[in-house]
């Protein structure tokens, strides 16, 4: 059994872009929906609709390729901090992913943030993944 829900949606959507699917389902909690939300609105994903099956709510993600190869939008997406192992950061020290390229989310006390806006709201916090 996994308790690590948001590792298992971010190697879920790994798997998914290596094996050059449409759309995949992923396992449904806040944190996944937020990721999901935020990595949409960032343009690596096409869209996240939630659909209910045997009376529980999965999000569906979309993803995006590129050309005819169907190269994906995501090349890397990696979880940082672990259940074991909590990585936290001040605003000022939240790395910049590929020179602002990619996203690295972090949820703070007023929900998950990319790390341009937490730079910006000047909010430290956890670092949970890095997308690019």
């Amino acid at each position: 059994m996994n308790n690590d829900t948001i590792s298992a949606a971010l190697t879920a959507i790994r798997n998914a872009n290596t094996r050059r699917k449409a759309t995949i389902r992923i396992p449904a909690t806040k944190m996944t929906a937020c990721i999901v939300q935020i990595s949409a609105e960032e343009g690596f994903t096409k869209s996240a609709v939630k659909h209910k099956g045997n009376g529980k709510e999965f999000p569906d993600v979309s993803l995006k390729y590129l050309g005819k190869k169907k190269d994906p939008y995501v090349a890397v997406i990696k979880r940082i901090s672990k259940p074991g192992l909590r990585v936290y950061s001040d605003h000022r020290e939240i790395p910049k992913i590929l020179g602002g390229m990619g996203i690295a989310t972090s949820p703070t006390s007023r929900g998950l943030i990319t790390d341009r806006e937490a730079r910006h709201k000047k909010i430290g916090g956890e670092i949970s993944c890095h997308i690019w």
